[in-house]
């Protein structure tokens, strides 16, 4: 394994488990963590944010490159992440909203998937 791939799996391993755990306290009101949360998602995001920073460098790449691509990009996996947040919001924590919250689920993992061929492009 390259040293490169190996810092972007530990940095992004502990930037999401905090981003993950922040976003659960956030949405569990029986955890009375809101505040705490939100630390902790924040967290979690800056550690990914200089994942990319240290990886690109390790690379020899610029630091971060923004053009109307790499722009796309990152909103689709937003969107793409939401929607699908918001499906499993639907099954899991609203009630009576079971097959709706699946449809939604799906059509975030769908938006989601779109971002392999964007990202590596179809060979």
């Amino acid at each position: 394994m390259k040293r490169e791939n190996f810092v972007s799996m530990i940095l992004g391993v502990i930037g999401v488990l905090f981003f993950a755990l922040g976003m659960c306290m956030c949405m569990l009101p029986e955890w009375n963590a809101f505040n705490q949360g939100i630390i902790m998602g924040a967290i979690g995001i800056i550690v990914l944010i200089v994942m990319v920073i240290v990886r690109r460098k390790m690379t020899g790449k610029p630091a971060i490159v923004l053009n109307g691509r790499a722009i796309a990009i990152a909103a689709l996996g937003i969107i793409g992440a939401l929607v699908l947040g918001v499906g499993m919001c639907m099954t899991m924590v609203w009630s009576g909203l079971m097959i709706p919250g699946i449809v939604v689920g799906i059509v975030g993992i769908i938006l989601l998937l779109c971002l392999i061929p964007l990202c590596k492009g179809l060979h």
